[in-house]
């Protein structure tokens, strides 16, 4: 059996960032799984970002925060980074508490307004 190489570069779509679904309550246990599970995902796709869908993993406590924390770690240290999908705003609060900040779907860049947001200007209003 022989195999052909195609001609040019392979198809990748890197504009799709690969996702990884994290369900029930973290442990501390299945950290360095979700960590090699992390690496091998910006691995294979060649994208810079994983997608961690956290919808599902109940309410959080410092044991998420810790996965979180070192997932993003491991994400640095192999040239990507996480992105959080569907957080609950406790989980963004704990997060603020800690000092951890995660760059988030949905959400505006910094310095940019929010989707769907217009500045409006009554006549009337001073000059600023």
């Amino acid at each position: 059996m022989s195999y052909v190489r195609p001609v040019g570069l392979p198809l990748v779509d890197n504009m799709t960032p690969a996702v990884l679904v994290l369900a029930g309550p973290l442990t501390r246990d299945g950290v360095p799984g979700l960590c090699d599970d992390v690496r091998a995902l910006l691995d294979a796709t060649g994208a810079g970002t994983v997608v961690c869908d956290v919808g599902g993993i109940g309410p959080p406590g410092l044991a998420t925060i810790d996965a979180l924390a070192r997932m993003q770690l491991a994400a640095r240290r192999a040239g990507g980074r996480i992105r959080l999908r569907d957080p609950d705003p406790s989980l963004r609060a704990l997060l603020g508490l800690v000092g951890l900040s995660f760059d988030a779907e949905g959400e505006a860049e910094e310095g940019e307004p929010a989707g769907g947001v217009e500045k409006a200007v009554e006549p009337g209003d001073p000059a600023l």
